[in-house]
């Protein structure tokens, strides 16, 4: 009985990954194809060496591409080749020996903790680095120039220290109606104010122009106005470069960093940050519910046969990208908690999972 049970146990996770990796595969390629005919004209316009484009561009698009729907892919592998099971009674003959609906479960959940660890990893420390060659490309090869559009811009740069900008020019790296405050304690010791704040690329260093400062200590307090000054800053020209894609380039340990110290200045897009954070784990652990979801549904035998089974399950599967969907608006564009707003899809569906579970053929 063991060793029956040992090769049942191979034989679906035979069929798992091969289904998987060819579902995949083919998914790959049609998305290469698709992506090819939207930018050859920028290809062609910005004239990017062959060489580039599939290193530095495809070979980084795959694997990013891969791991960001790998859960849908299982999901769509499983609703096939299990109700391909089905509809050859197997499923029926496996129930039938004495095999509960559980224990036919392990090893689809094998194969999804695998997938899903390797996917945690690759999506916390792997991928972002290699998004780093892939969203360089597309700088300067497919995007236009980034053009900080905010106004107002208003950051604490560190602690008891704040700056202001009416705006900012990304293309020269100029911030107009500028101000610098410091306090300790509550109180003002020192302002400036500069008509243009300018980065000099040679000194890698501010130019303040225009500029008048107010020194305050206590009761006493001390002005100086002049034309030009040259001056450094806890702050970069980077930090207003960034486009909102970037934190794709950063792993797990950076990203943590990086929305603490975002927060420690009060920047603005602190949302998208903590959605992308969340979703590299969310992503991965949605595989599990999936597969229970997809052996659930596809392993009774029914009328409209695999192709009834297969569309429902695409269905479904686009139902969770809907609701992940809408459900990060609500964090990106409101007030809504990002870890709600990504794991509630999840948290969703686990009932659904649980539900289709018990209903399952035993």
């Amino acid at each position: 009985m063991r060793t029956s049970v040992k090769i049942l146990d191979a034989y679906i996770i035979k069929k798992f990954l091969s289904t998987f990796f060819f579902a995949l595969g083919l998914i790959i390629l049609i998305a290469i194809v698709f992506d090819i005919s939207e930018k050859i004209d920028d290809f062609l316009e910005k004239k990017a060496p062959l060489e580039s484009i599939i290193f530095d561009y495809y070979l980084n698009f795959i694997p990013y591409f891969a791991n960001l729907f790998s859960p849908l892919f299982i999901f769509i592998s499983v609703i096939f080749f299990t109700s391909k099971m089905a509809s050859q009674t197997e499923i029926v003959a496996i129930l039938s020996s004495g095999i509960s609906f559980r224990r036919l479960l392990a090893p689809y959940m094998v194969v999804a903790a695998i997938i899903a660890s390797l996917s945690f990893y690759l999506n916390g420390w792997v991928i972002p680095h290699s998004n780093e060659t892939r969203l360089a490309f597309e700088n300067t090869y497919i995007k236009n120039p980034y053009i900080l559009k905010t106004r107002n811009i208003h950051r604490q740069i560190n602690p008891g220290q704040f700056i202001y900008f009416e705006s900012y020019n990304t293309l020269d790296d100029i911030g107009y109606r500028f101000s610098y405050e410091k306090f300790e304690n509550g109180k003002l010791l020192y302002k400036m104010n500069a008509e243009r704040l300018v980065w000099d690329t040679v000194k890698t260093s501010w130019r303040a122009e225009t500029f008048t400062i107010r020194e305050i200590d206590g009761m006493k307090e001390k002005l100086r106005i002049g034309v030009a000054l040259d001056t450094t800053f806890s702050f970069y020209p980077e930090e207003f470069n960034r486009r909102e894609n970037n934190i794709l380039t950063m792993d797990m340990n950076e990203l943590e960093t990086y929305i603490q110290d975002k927060k420690m200045r009060g920047a603005e897009g602190l949302q998208f940050d903590e959605v992308e954070k969340y979703r590299r784990s969310s992503f991965p652990f949605a595989t599990f519910i999936l597969t229970i979801i997809g052996v659930s549904l596809s392993s009774r035998k029914v009328r409209g046969g695999i192709g009834l089974q297969i569309g429902a399950g695409i269905l479904l599967s686009f139902t969770y990208i809907m609701f992940m969907q809408v459900s990060t608006t609500f964090a990106t564009n409101g007030n809504f908690p990002a870890i709600i707003a990504v794991w509630i899809p999840n948290i969703v569906y686990a009932i659904v999972a649980v539900f289709l579970m018990r209903n399952a053929p035993k």
